[in-house]
């Protein structure tokens, strides 16, 4: 049976009512569709172009505005995103609190970028840190943790852990410590304590919902720091397997959770680290362009099949 159908079948047993029956039949042949997904790319998108221009601007006419004219109305701007998401926001709860309008998530976002631009531009004209001047890097981390669990926002969240990710390599580096010797160990190691935080945080019930977005960068960059190993010159081979592994079982993760992006996380790392391999002692430009173009089509044909199957489970 059809989905229109079994959408007319419903209305005749009394399941659903007309204005039901209407509505959904005009969703399954697609008279009306949603574009939520689309307005929210073009706001991201927005917001980040908007603050591209602002630090073009401010790099680029500093001289001419005067330290005042630069430093206040990014305050005031900062500020006035504070004072509009305290407003509006509802309470702070441990669990996910829905927004309270599309434009809320897109105003703390620009808050939280025009405080970095403002932090950038006060360390680059005044020098204050000098030397520290990595903890601008960890005070706008703590900042946007703070702001992130308060008004339940996944886009700052993912700014702090970026943030925070920076702070950690570069304090490392300018204590000239490296974990394991390598900025490679810095970053499995970043990428450990992001996935431990997240797990402890959702198993302590704050904000379970928060853990994927722990994930994503757990698992991006522990593969990245993995992968980056395969072109090198010692233990590739061993790079090569702990890269394959861990993709391995970011796949069996994304199937068994029913999450379709680390799967294709897993098989786009597992692939590159496994083809850096294969092609290593081949000279043959030839064979190379062959293999990449044949291996890849058939990457983004499992990558199809299994989109469907975890779309349409059995």
């Amino acid at each position: 049976m059809t989905t229109l159908g079994a959408l007319e079948r419903w209305r005749s047993d009394g399941t659903i009512t007309g204005t039901q029956h209407s509505e959904l039949t005009a969703i399954v042949r697609k008279e009306r569709f949603s574009i939520f997904l689309e307005l929210n790319a073009l706001l991201y998108l927005g917001v980040l172009s908007f603050i591209a221009g602002l630090g073009w601007t401010v790099y680029d006419h500093f001289a001419q505005l005067g330290d005042a004219a630069i430093v206040l109305p990014l305050a005031v701007a900062f500020a006035g995103s504070l004072y509009y998401c305290f407003a509006r926001a509802a309470p702070y709860d441990r669990d996910a609190v829905d927004s309270p309008s599309l434009a809320f998530d897109y105003v703390l976002l620009f808050g939280c970028l025009v405080f970095g631009v403002e932090l950038g531009y006060i360390e680059y004209r005044f020098q204050w840190l000098r030397t520290n001047w990595d903890y601008y890097l960890l005070a706008s981390a703590i900042l946007y943790f703070v702001l992130a669990y308060r008004f339940d926002n996944r886009f700052v969240l993912s700014l702090a852990l970026s943030t925070l990710a920076g702070w950690f390599g570069v304090r490392l580096t300018l204590l000239n410590f490296h974990i394991g010797g390598s900025l490679r160990g810095d970053a499995l190691a970043y990428a450990a304590l992001t996935g431990v935080t997240g797990w402890l945080t959702s198993r302590s019930g704050i904000k379970r919902h928060f853990l994927e977005a722990y994930l994503h960068v757990a698992i991006n960059v522990g593969l990245a720091a993995l992968v980056s190993g395969v072109d090198g010159r010692e233990h590739a081979w061993l790079w090569a397997v702990a890269a394959i592994v861990m993709s391995a079982l970011t796949i069996a993760f994304g199937v068994r959770s029913q999450r379709f992006v680390f799967v294709v996380y897993g098989v786009l790392y597992g692939y590159v680290a496994f083809s850096a391999q294969v092609t290593r002692s081949v000279a043959d430009a030839t064979v190379v362009f062959a293999y990449y173009t044949a291996s890849g089509i058939a990457v983004l044909i499992a990558l199809a099949i299994l989109s469907r199957r975890l779309a349409h489970p059995s």
